[in-house]
């Protein structure tokens, strides 16, 4: 993860096995010794571990090693901080990042002295400097909170008039670095960044294409990768991101089949969709992509082995090998997910006739007596949506 991160040097990596963490430090006396004296040789300037380092925590083991230290999400906010780049992205980032900050302001104060007394509205006598540095932090999140919120208006907004337009959603979801934007570059002819890197996606991107071959047309959508372990701050900042996945009508599970921990990776965004909301009824096609990384026999392998399941597709989104049959599932799960019911409005129920036309679903139309008999074709969540008006 740490390569992620631009003019980051990585000097080297261990795996300590600590049977029982240290409250106050993580380590133990002997390899904090032992580390320390590798970080003096080689003149190490960041030590970066891979997991929860507490508050407490943190402060010790940088004034035991001389060294700036993050934990897992300090990393993460780190990335995230370097890749956002739209309005939402860095707001999202900037409040994950305040969250995460106002439990470590121990780092900085220790003493807890008084910092001054005062009237209330000031900070009330003998506020701490802790005290008065969180009620800053909480006041900038409050700031911060409204202004994602009108944001997340205006991704409901451009949400519901996609709601209104009679193409299926397919959105691209899986584990960071999986290879979900060369995937959606590969389909779409744009150009999103597609690098080798985590998180090379934080913003949602969408196309509206026409699936080759004569195929319908669908709104792909590009989310931003999952990753095990996601820290509580970035759920709640992202939650609005990653939302884009319950509107859709198929979603295409990208898994990067090389890597040697794809079984737990798939296992981490299926956890990740699960406690979105995603429900079990929206189709899902297995993508196994990056087979241009094995080697032949195991290559054939994987390609036979997707081959007898249903719904997994093995492909290379790089080189283009596997890509027609993908097109030929993505076009039939969207067909599926849709299909036709007979109705009968009243002419009192001009509200819900108008929300079908509105949304081009009717196919026939016959006027009687009492009303009118429809023949319209929807997805399941349109049906649905209807049933509600």
């Amino acid at each position: 993860m740490a390569h992620a991160l631009p003019g980051l040097e990585v000097c080297g990596a261990d795996v300590v096995r600590l049977p029982r963490p240290h409250p106050g430090m993580l380590f133990g006396k002997g390899k904090l010794q032992e580390l320390k004296q590798r970080i003096e040789a080689d003149h190490i300037q960041l030590v970066l571990v891979d997991g929860p380092v507490s508050p407490v925590q943190q402060r010790n083991l940088e004034r035991a090693l001389g060294v700036k230290l993050l934990d897992r999400t300090g990393l993460i906010l780190e990335i995230f901080s370097d890749r956002a780049a739209t309005r939402e992205g860095v707001l999202q980032v900037e409040m994950a990042a305040l969250s995460y900050q106002r439990t470590r302001l121990v780092r900085a104060w220790t003493h807890l002295e008084r910092q001054r007394g005062g009237l209330g509205f000031v900070g009330g006598p003998g506020e701490t400097q802790i005290e008065a540095d969180r009620r800053a932090i909480d006041e900038q999140l409050v700031r911060l909170r409204r202004q994602l919120e009108k944001v997340v208006k205006t991704r409901e907004l451009h949400r519901a008039s996609r709601a209104k337009v009679p193409f299926p959603i397919v959105a691209l979801v899986g584990y960071t670095n999986a290879g979900k934007s060369t995937l959606f570059n590969r389909l779409t002819g744009a150009e999103v960044m597609a690098k080798d890197m985590l998180f090379a996606t934080l913003d949602p991107t969408m196309r509206r294409i026409e699936l080759p071959g004569g195929g319908p047309e669908v709104i792909l959508s590009d989310t931003v990768g999952f990753i095990s372990d996601l820290p509580t701050e970035l759920v709640a900042a992202f939650r609005a991101t990653l939302e884009e996945v319950l509107a859709a009508d198929l979603i295409v599970h990208v898994r990067d089949i090389s890597h040697p921990e794809t079984e737990e990776q798939a296992a981490d965004v299926r956890a990740i969709l699960d406690s979105l909301g995603v429900r079990e009824t929206t189709p899902q096609i297995e993508v196994w992509n990056k087979i241009d990384c094995l080697d032949d026999d195991t290559r054939q392998a994987v390609v036979t082995r997707a081959g007898r399941l249903d719904h997994v597709q093995a492909l290379s989104a790089v080189t283009g090998e596997g890509m027609a049959p993908l097109i030929d599932a993505i076009t039939d799960g969207v067909t599926e997910a849709s299909h036709v019911t007979k109705i009968r409005l009243g002419f009192d129920e001009g509200r819900k006739r108008a929300w079908l036309y509105d949304r081009r679903l009717i196919e026939q139309e016959d006027q009687t007596e009492d009303g009118f008999d429809l023949t319209v074709r929807w997805s399941a969540k349109q049906q649905a949506q209807f049933e509600q008006l």
